[in-house]
């Protein structure tokens, strides 16, 4: 087995020994607005604008963190259709119940179809890397898709010990493909807007997540046609322009910072989204998924 450097950020075990030696399942430490409260500027990071892609819709925009630590091939395939501006004037063409929201070239003939110019038809498929060179900073979960899971560079993952690969969370951005494992190349994208299908780990290219702008997807009317797909141009939402970060004017950028995943502040974190001691809640699970941990993101002047 590869070695994995791993950081494991709690010890329920301890947790509830604690919790048998004074007599409660209710620990005296803060909730989560308290933890977000608590954060110092080393707690957050600043993602590179050259890895930030900005769709502009009719409603507003959708702004995607881009992951090329692990799917290389597929980002930079993204990032050339992006600038030679190849999305701009296409546009949403599925929004299915509970599940995803998916843009691209609608035309269903493909002498219709618009020309990908400079970038690859197909692109190699990233499902997985190895876990070498990777650090994950765990979490204690029993998860039905992975033997282990946790952070990576920020990004929600699964690994057996020897690969590693992002997981299909909640707002998680995917290269869709068809039948042949290759077929995918970045010109149809999708977002995840309901439950994690993870079932799609390890089958489909993930390419980040949305940091921004997701109530755009998920407020959509939802396709009737198989799959959600719509059935009329009536139905498709324009994709005014896509970009990114680093062509956007400065003035029209967002400065966003995210929560690191790699810190004694992000542990405290997840432990509070574990252990809730809000006053709301009567009976605590103790427990928690990879995706119902999405960390914090904010913006600054």
């Amino acid at each position: 087995m590869c070695s994995v450097r791993i950081r494991q950020i709690y010890r329920p075990l301890l947790a509830i020994l604690l919790a048998c030696v004074t007599g409660s399942a209710r620990f005296d430490e803060p909730t989560t607005a308290n933890v977000i409260a608590a954060l110092e500027e080393s707690d957050w990071r600043q993602p590179d604008p050259a890895n930030l892609l900005y769709m502009r819709l009719p409603q507003g925009v959708v702004v995607i963190e881009l992951a090329p630590g692990f799917a290389p091939k597929n980002v930079a395939n993204i990032k050339t259709l992006v600038r030679e501006k190849y999305f701009d004037g296409l546009a949403i063409m599925r929004s299915q119940d509970n599940y995803v929201v998916q843009w691209g070239d609608p035309a269903e003939r493909e002498d219709k179809k618009r020309l990908f110019g400079s970038a690859p038809a197909n692109v190699l498929p990233e499902f997985f890397q190895s876990v070498d060179e990777l650090e994950i900073t765990t979490i204690n979960s029993h998860d039905a898709y992975a033997d282990i899971v946790g952070f990576a560079d920020g990004f929600p993952v699964g690994s057996d010990g020897d690969r590693a690969w992002l997981t299909h969370c909640y707002g998680m951005v995917g290269v869709a493909r068809g039948n042949e494992p290759d077929s995918g190349n970045g010109s149809s994208l999708y977002v995840v807007t309901g439950h994690a299908p993870r079932h799609l780990d390890r089958n489909i290219t993930l390419t980040g997540r949305v940091l921004s702008g997701i109530n755009y997807l998920t407020t959509l009317p939802r396709g009737t046609g198989p799959l959600g797909f719509y059935e009329s141009a009536d139905e498709l939402t324009p994709i005014i322009s896509s970009r990114m970060g680093d062509d956007v004017a400065a003035h029209d950028r967002t400065n966003f910072e995210v929560m690191r995943t790699d810190t004694e502040a992000f542990a405290n974190y997840v432990k509070s989204r574990t252990f809730r001691h809000e006053e709301w809640f009567v009976d605590p699970t103790g427990r928690i998924e990879i995706c119902n941990i999405n960390p914090p993101v904010r913006t600054i002047d």
